[in-house]
């Protein structure tokens, strides 16, 4: 659906007295040609009115305790969906202890939080809406709120045949419209279908790097999605104020355990880690050519890579061309003008 065809959809909803009838129809998502199928979940497969009403709550704040932030403002489309802070900020500007990761392909997320504790997109918008310190609002204080916006209510029976707004509806329809988050036009992807001129010998030299037994990059970055959905230790500390996966298993063997994230728009999703204790692609870059600090739990393939600078420049051009500004800068990803 364009965006035309939207806008004149929302003054409809919102224009009427008696709204007329909103009829469904399916929403296509774009999925490269080497990407998997998305595989989506019973009963939340993407239609127009669920995208389009988990866009909406996407961007709206009454559904924080302050009526201050939205999910969008931590994960704002212009930094694929990362907010450029060390650790995001909850209420009062307060500052938790993780950094915003991307949204980019959670279509193909088998689990979601950086030690995996949430198992699907549609129960994982329940975290930070509950939080006390994030945006502090319990589900059902929320649902009472969203209910007297009849333009939003109509949307909601319309999209999931539903007599008013409630959990299901909420998580259901962001889940729904943040599946259409995908990430797939980088120059690395257009190199990759044969599109001549894309990389440059230094970033062709950085590619061959990153896929190389001397680097062992792919390992973990592997596939089209630049993840394994991994859990590891990486050796960032030697010891660890967030314990990671620790946290859900509570396996001591398992602290400092975070999932692998993409690596696709990395140059726009600084500081790095899981803490935002790296600034620089080239701090990261430097982590791994050391091998990581002394910690029980670190991963076997942790270990000095001695890559010599004119390597270390080459890596760094290659990350470099896996930004995709067609997904930064698209307009389906941001909020309504109503």
């Amino acid at each position: 659906m364009c965006r035309n065809a939207i806008f004149i959809l929302i003054i409809l909803i919102t224009s009427c007295t008696n709204p007329p009838q909103l009829h469904d129809a399916p929403f296509n998502i774009r999925v490269p040609g080497d990407f998997p199928a998305i595989v989506f979940p019973e009963g939340n497969e993407p239609t127009q009115l669920r995208v389009l009403l988990g866009r909406k709550l996407f961007y709206d704040k009454r559904l924080s305790a302050e009526k201050t932030m939205s999910c969008g403002t931590c994960h704002v489309a212009s930094a694929a969906f990362t907010d450029g802070k060390k650790v995001n900020s909850g209420m009062h500007n307060l500052e938790l202890k993780r950094n915003s990761p991307t949204l980019a392909n959670m279509a193909w997320s088998p689990y979601f939080m950086m030690e995996g504790g949430v198992p699907t997109l549609e129960l994982q918008a329940l975290a930070p809406l509950h939080n006390s310190h994030e945006m502090g609002m319990n589900m059902m204080p929320a649902i009472n709120v969203l209910n007297e916006d009849d333009a939003l209510r109509e949307l909601a029976k319309a999209a999931y045949g539903r007599d008013s707004i409630d959990p299901f509806v909420v998580t259901r329809s962001l889940a729904a419209f943040q599946r259409t988050f995908v990430s797939g036009d980088s120059r690395f992807d257009r190199h990759q279908l044969g599109l001549k001129n894309q990389l440059n010998e230094e970033e062709l030299a950085g590619m061959n790097l990153f896929f190389s037994e001397k680097t062992q990059c792919s390992s973990c970055h592997a596939g089209e999605l630049f993840t394994d959905f991994g859990i590891y230790n990486i050796g960032l500390y030697e010891v660890y104020e967030d314990v990671g996966l620790e946290r859900k298993t509570h396996k001591t063997t398992d602290a400092g355990k975070f999932k692998t994230p993409t690596l696709r728009n990395i140059d726009l999703t600084a500081p790095y880690m899981h803490d935002g204790s790296m600034n620089s692609l080239e701090d990261v870059i430097e982590l791994y050519n050391t091998g990581g600090k002394t910690h029980p739990n670190k991963d076997e393939r942790m270990h000095p890579l001695n890559l010599t600078p004119e390597e270390k420049a080459q890596l760094l051009a290659f990350l470099k061309t896996l930004t995709d500004y067609n997904f930064v800068q698209n307009a389906m990803f941001l909020p309504l003008e109503e």
